[in-house]
């Protein structure tokens, strides 16, 4: 971040998949101190929710690491010119994976814990809070992945990478 405010390119090619910090989070914040800036997504993770949540954050494109070079100079002009590029790579995996609206924190706890194999009386007992509590948050997180138990809700958060683990 610190050295696009200093060097100002006139494009960013940002990778979702980083050490610390993934690309979306590093779209978010430097686009919060440097709205100007122009983000080109370029990633081998092919998944809807990484890259629909990078564009959410403000990237103006993306596009698969494995593109063609002449694509590739056809995303970096336009998202230099301010304008959007989708791959077409890009749009069939969104839509044809839908993306999972963000989880909330608590969400992205349980959803943990489970991957985890901890049980319900060992979340609540983790995370300080009722059975109940934990029940109902486990609902909600079934509903939103849109799946029917455990080993459904934790094959789609690795498919779709939905934490970090």
């Amino acid at each position: 971040i610190q050295k696009v405010l200093k060097l100002r390119p006139d494009v960013i090619i940002m990778d979702l998949m980083m050490p610390g910090m993934d690309g979306t989070e590093t779209t978010r914040q430097l686009l919060a101190k440097a709205p100007e800036s122009n983000v080109l997504i370029l990633t081998t993770f092919g998944t809807s929710d990484g890259i629909t949540h990078a564009l959410e954050a403000g990237a103006k494109g993306a596009i698969m690491k494995n593109c063609d070079f002449s694509e590739l100079v056809t995303a970096i002009h336009s998202v230099a010119k301010g304008e959007e590029y989708i791959s077409p790579e890009i749009k069939r995996i969104i839509s044809n994976d839908p993306p999972i609206a963000p989880l909330s924190p608590r969400q992205a706890e349980i959803l943990r814990s489970i991957i985890r194999g901890l049980s319900n009386p060992d979340i609540a007992k983790q995370l300080g809070i009722s059975l109940d509590m934990v029940k109902e948050h486990t609902e909600a997180l079934f509903q939103k992945l849109g799946v029917a138990n455990r080993p459904e809700a934790v094959a789609i958060a690795l498919r779709k990478h939905l934490l970090k683990i």
